[in-house]
């Protein structure tokens, strides 16, 4: 049977937000981030259809550090730090995070400041963009604002 990760958890509302732009990774080699394309995705213990499966993840948009490319394959890292091998189509560029440790506040504000917007439960996915002064623009299902860089995982350099 194989092991299945990530959940939907939820985001706590408080108010609307501000608007944002989702964000794209660079192009290059690895390291990188990038996001899962589809709604089921296998994650293998080495790069080829004949490794087995050691993680299925059933959560679209969850963020991922390719270490290593070789070939279609892209050795990646999940936000636990579990990692394996996964085919690159299973991969978009899109640039998402996931809140980590304990709940994230999301700001009215690039610096912080302003008025509270949402607080997010750890293992909330949202669309990244800018990051400025420890501070980066985030957005969750069309509720923006700004969540501190530290408390997400995949935003800065990977």
């Amino acid at each position: 049977m194989r092991a299945v990760k990530y959940v939907l958890p939820c985001v706590l509302a408080v108010s609307a937000g501000l608007s944002s732009h989702a964000a794209r990774a660079e192009d290059g080699g690895a390291p990188y981030w990038v996001s899962l394309r589809k709604d089921e995705s296998n994650m293998r213990v080495g790069p080829g259809r004949e490794y087995r499966i050691n993680w299925t993840y059933v959560r679209k948009g969850l963020p991922m550090k390719v270490l290593r490319v070789m070939g279609g394959w892209r050795l990646v890292e999940d936000p636990d730090g579990s990692r394996g091998w996964m085919l690159a189509q299973f991969l978009a560029r899109a640039h998402t995070g996931m809140v980590k440790g304990g709940v994230a506040e999301m700001r009215e504000r690039a610096d912080g400041s302003g008025r509270l917007l949402w607080r997010l439960a750890p293992g909330v996915v949202g669309t990244i963009g800018d990051c400025g002064a420890g501070w980066c623009q985030f957005d969750v299902n069309g509720r923006k604002g700004y969540a501190q860089q530290a408390a997400i995982w995949g935003a800065g350099a990977p």
